[in-house]
């Protein structure tokens, strides 16, 4: 197990500027991001509003991000975390699949966090619902299961799951790619996801009026919910609330960027995750 001083979850523009910021204070710091970092920076075909820096292409931009993170010698992994708990001796273990760090410190810069869910999404979470198969596929062993998936990442996990459960069933939430996908996995095409059922556990996924019966579902978004990252974090309409120091409700938890609200913008991200990284390493100094 990987140990640091701090660990960034997110490798968007607060993320990057969390972690170039940390590191030139000396601490000991992994990035923690998906396969695209920053990707609708990418998106952008024209920023003009960033200083000093007037009507730059947004993929251009992102790149010089990187590159600056990459010279700072921050190494950066391609993980998905599943969780952060608090590992009784005032720091955390942050969870990505088989993978585990611990960290003395946590910094949030998860993007604009989910803000419509699926209905009955927040009841049935942890009751026959998940959002990592690596974590909790086995519990579903030679059972039904949907796959409802916006990212790739759901079909590597629904392809993991054809492994071990009876039938997997793969909702796509947009274009996915369909190369790579087993035989064994069933795509459930053209249909709306109106909901999930069940009574205390999931027992299906509602889809166009129709119920399609399954043991358990596992959702794949770029966003994420952060009291379901983060047990007993403190999040108000889908934001994590901080203080001016960008400190959350947890102890040594800090956040940055779009995840802690409105504006969604680029200056915003890169400052809060300046300070967001600064008050971690002062953190840091004062714990034992």
């Amino acid at each position: 197990m990987e140990r640091l001083d701090i660990a960034i979850i997110g490798c968007g523009p607060a993320g990057l500027s969390a972690a170039v910021n940390a590191g030139i204070r000396r601490a000991s710091v992994t990035l923690l991001g998906g396969e695209i970092c920053a990707p609708k920076l990418q998106q952008s075909t024209l920023v003009n509003n960033y200083l000093g820096m007037p009507e730059i292409n947004g993929r251009d931009l992102r790149d010089k991000f990187l590159e600056h993170t990459r010279k700072a010698g921050i190494p950066m992994h391609q993980v998905r975390v599943t969780s952060v708990q608090g590992n009784g001796e005032g720091g955390f273990t942050v969870s990505a699949g088989d993978r585990a760090f611990e960290a003395r410190a946590v910094v949030l810069a998860t993007g604009v966090t989910v803000l419509n869910l699926i209905e009955g999404e927040k009841e049935f979470a942890g009751k026959g619902l998940g959002y990592c198969a690596t974590c909790d596929g086995p519990l579903y062993r030679g059972k039904n299961v949907a796959v409802i998936a916006y990212t790739a990442e759901g079909i590597e996990d629904a392809n993991f799951l054809a492994g071990i459960c009876r039938r997997v069933y793969l909702i796509p939430g947009g274009e996915l790619p369909a190369e790579g996908l087993k035989p064994e996995v069933e795509v459930i095409e053209a249909k709306v996801v109106q909901g999930i059922t069940g009574n205390g556990f999931v027992a299906g996924v509602k889809l166009d009026g129709s119920i399609l019966a399954v043991d358990g579902v596992f959702i794949y978004r770029e966003t994420y919910l952060p009291d379901r990252l983060v047990p007993g974090l403190t999040v108000k309409d889908n934001h994590i609330q901080v203080d001016r120091g960008l400190g959350t409700n947890i102890k040594g938890l800090y956040a940055a960027g779009d995840c802690t609200g409105k504006p969604y913008q680029l200056a915003k991200a890169v400052g809060e995750g300046q300070v967001a990284a600064l008050n971690a390493v002062k953190h840091l100094e004062q714990s034992p």
